[in-house]
């Protein structure tokens, strides 16, 4: 590294959609500062996340393996100490974990992301109802506390990959359009309820390929029953590595995802998102990065006036576990097809 290359170190560990939400923004960076290394501690899995990046590494923190705890921590810190001189640490998890970190590794200038916890408490507690400072924003502010200002206005993306003969198998090659549905979130309440996306996905496979993403061993049985029921849709949960799934991604023509780390992965590519929204709300800053808000399908607040009624969708009153539900299908499929 010469010496007027500074180097910054970029925390963000988890989770899937919180990190790729990083991805335009450091793209961002690297452009508009050319001359500025990043290293990105996070868990190795999310390490595809960076494939496109100049100057951009990643260092694995196992957190729950020989990371673990303070003692663990510690360890983390002396290996990045080692062989690294930090110009700067961009923090932009802020929990405990980063906070310990920051005790052990040698640098002066150390910034945290505002998660802006008291505002979205307000909008979640029915105390104030409009749009918050959105995720991407927060972490470009960070940036711009440490002399880095970013203009996230004029995005570039990564071209799209060109399939290898394994994927070309899977996914068939004809001239329909393929949109990706991502049924699945993190809890049921974020979820469009799976009687009415199948509808959706028979809708759509008449005109379109339908490319199925999730994981696990229920959510695969779930989408083969769909792909078995209908042409045209192809289930690729557990057939693909990380890697090949965003490759699979950077060829869509659209994305059909929850509030869920989908959305954020083919944002992060460059290709359309569509969301669709149960208890939690765009408001609190979690949209897709550089994608229309009309993009953004929300359950209806006459019908479930409390919403949003948490972050993360954890969180709700009785009854409104099924609030995505009252988005009709039709809504869906026209707005893709006005999109496609």
């Amino acid at each position: 590294m010469t010496n007027s290359q500074k180097h910054i170190l970029v925390i963000r560990l988890s989770a899937i959609g919180d990190v790729a939400m990083v991805v335009p923004v450091l793209q961002a960076l690297t452009q508009q500062y050319p001359e500025v290394k990043i290293t990105v501690l996070t868990r190795v899995f999310f390490n595809p996340f960076f494939r496109n990046l100049k100057n951009v590494s990643v260092f694995e923190a196992d957190v729950k393996g020989k990371h673990k705890g303070v003692f663990g921590l510690y360890k983390l810190a002396r290996q990045l100490n080692k062989n690294n001189r930090f110009y700067a640490i961009a923090d932009l998890h802020s929990v405990l974990r980063s906070k310990v970190l920051k005790k052990f590794i040698r640098c002066k200038r150390f910034v945290s992301i505002d998660k802006g916890r008291k505002e979205k408490r307000l909008l979640t507690t029915g105390k104030l109802f409009k749009q918050l400072k959105k995720t991407h924003q927060r972490y470009a502010d960070v940036f711009d506390a440490l002399g880095f200002p970013l203009d996230l206005t004029q995005p570039t993306f990564p071209k799209k990959v060109t399939l290898n003969e394994k994927l070309l198998l899977i996914l068939g090659e004809d001239s329909k359009k393929r949109i990706g549905i991502a049924p699945f979130a993190a809890h049921e309440s974020k979820m469009y309820p799976l009687d009415l996306m199948e509808r959706v996905i028979k809708t759509l496979s008449k005109d379109y390929k339908v490319i199925l993403f999730g994981g696990g061993k229920k959510e695969t049985e779930i989408l083969d029953s769909f792909q078995n029921k209908y042409k045209n849709v192809i289930n690729l949960a557990g057939k693909l590595s990380l890697n090949e799934e965003l490759d699979v991604i950077s060829n869509l023509d659209l994305m059909l995802s929850m509030d869920s780390g989908n959305a954020h992965l083919a944002a992060m590519l460059g290709i359309k998102v569509v969301t669709v929204w149960g208890v939690t709300h765009p408001y609190a800053g979690f949209a897709p990065f550089n994608q229309p808000d009309d993009n953004c399908l929300l359950a209806d607040r006459n019908q479930y006036p409390k919403i949003p009624t948490s972050v993360y969708g954890n969180k709700f009153p009785e009854g409104y576990k099924q609030a995505a539900g009252s988005i009709a299908p039709e809504t869906i499929i026209n707005k893709i097809g006005s999109i496609l």
